[in-house]
């Protein structure tokens, strides 16, 4: 039977940037490497959609639930705008219930009302995350049917469904409805202030020429016009320097700390005592947005041009940066050591996730990097942001644009699913195809490099990481 997905959330400039704001003129190789379109998405505000992939319908076997969180922070993407997101070999290799799903982003699920419209709109900055929650909802009273246990619920997502992970974490409404999380390269530790998104709110209503007192006429604004309007109202706001000292979850467009839907930041400044029994697996991947896609020219950089860079972000501290991560990688390339310094800034978050949880007791944190590379392109593109998504899913024979179809991607493939599944069935992700990976701790801080050979690191990166944080 063929698929037909529902429709997704409008974005803003969907006619002109993919899910991560790269210009599609330039992203060839990038959607050719991702498998990015090879399923319709047909926008509309009817979005909230649901897919469910499972081994059986009823039957007495309870199986682990995986929700994932799609990416594109919370602006962009859907639950099927990426090959890598098909359910079934997750499902049908390791007798799990699979779900994604599409939910109100950008202007449509976190338009910060609550000062402009009052109690009508009290809820408007957050309905984003309101409906994660209707998801999870209606997998604890349905899942069953579908062969799924409802007491064994694992959340997990990449990049902005990373940073949607942490802010259900937070969250007193979804307290019970998720017994694991897992954040795939979500650089998040806080959400948008009040002032923040409540500015972005009334530049929105200036552009529709709405005052204040007309607040309830957006209801009947058309889809294009709202788009527009807040992709105008978004370029007025202050915007953060691309750089590797980015601060994600602070800008744009996303969830509001608003004292009620999310009382507070995620992860700041510590890890959310609400989901202290639930146990967390954080990581990053080894290059993330600096790579080898659409960049002929980072095989030919040289030293001095390393130099020029790191120097450009850090000053004084940069020569000393480098040392410590040639230390680490003393085989890498400059352009691949460029590309190892600039992912600090998805390394940091991950990393703190992981000693914030450490900390706070409880459920255990365990922590990876994700550095397998591939050989397609003449492996120019490194281990680069999304690259995992397809190994999470089992994927790596389906998604060969990627992973070649080489055995050794899906043997790689097999670990990665496996331990997935594993800590969704046990909070644990070891199992008989890897090295023991112990639990995170402030003094130990295992990590579980994904590559090649896959092996167990004590605080990779730390002294680089250090002198970044410490850099002024």
């Amino acid at each position: 039977m063929r698929k037909q997905y529902g429709r997704v959330c409008p974005s803003q400039d969907s006619a002109h940037f993919n899910t991560d704001g790269k210009n599609l003129a330039d992203a060839d190789e990038d959607a050719f490497v991702l498998h990015r379109g090879a399923a319709a998405t047909i926008p509309g505000e009817d979005c909230l959609r649901l897919n469910l992939w499972t081994p059986e319908i009823n039957g007495s076997h309870k199986r682990p639930v995986m929700v994932y969180m799609h990416g594109g922070g919370f602006s962009g993407g859907s639950g099927h705008d990426l090959l890598s997101y098909d359910g079934e070999n997750l499902a049908r290799n390791h007798d799990a219930v699979v779900v994604t799903h599409n939910h109100r982003l950008n202007v449509y699920g976190y338009l910060n009302l609550q000062e402009l419209g009052g109690e009508d709109f009290g809820s408007s900055a957050n309905v984003g995350l309101l409906d994660l929650v209707a998801v999870l909802a209606w997998v604890r009273e349905n899942i069953t049917t579908f062969g799924g246990d409802p007491d064994c619920v694992t959340v997990f997502g990449q990049s902005g469904g990373g940073g949607k992970v942490l802010g259900l974490m937070a969250m007193p409404a979804a307290k019970g409805l998720f017994h694991r999380a897992i954040v795939q390269s979500g650089p998040f530790l806080k959400c948008l202030s009040p002032d923040y998104s409540g500015r972005l709110a009334e530049l929105v209503l200036a552009e529709l020429g709405l005052s204040k007192s007309r607040v309830k006429e957006l209801q009947g604004i058309p889809v294009d016009r709202l788009s527009w309007a807040a992709a105008e109202a978004m370029k007025k706001m202050p915007s953060q320097r691309n750089s590797i000292r980015q601060v994600y979850g602070e800008d744009n467009w996303g969830p509001t700390v608003d004292g009620r839907i999310l009382p507070r930041h995620p992860f700041d400044p510590g890890a959310p005592e609400i989901s202290a029994d639930v146990p967390l697996l954080t990581g990053s991947n080894l290059h993330e947005f600096v790579n080898g896609l659409d960049r002929c020219e980072g095989r030919s950089m040289e030293t001095d041009e390393l130099h020029r860079l790191v120097s450009q972000e850090f000053g004084e501290r940069s020569k000393e940066i480098i040392d410590a991560y040639r230390g680490e990688y003393p085989q890498a390339t400059p352009f691949d050591l460029y590309a190892t310094i600039a992912a600090a800034s998805v390394r940091r978050p991950a990393c703190e996730q992981a000693i914030r949880k450490a900390v706070l007791g409880g459920a255990p944190a365990y922590s990876y990097i994700y550095a397998w590379r591939t050989s397609v392109l003449d492996g120019r593109p490194g281990p680069f942001h999304a690259a995992e998504i397809a190994f999470t899913f089992d994927n790596a024979e389906l998604c060969d644009h990627h992973s070649g179809g080489s055995a050794e991607a899906i043997v790689l493939s097999k670990q990665i699913s496996t331990a997935w599944v594993s800590f969704a069935r046990t909070g644990n992700p070891n199992h008989a195809d890897l090295p023991h990976w112990p639990k995170y701790t402030s003094e130990h801080r295992a990590t579980m490099q994904f590559d090649r050979s896959c092996e167990v690191r004590n605080g990779p990166e730390s002294q680089g990481l250090r002198l970044i944080a410490e850099s002024p």
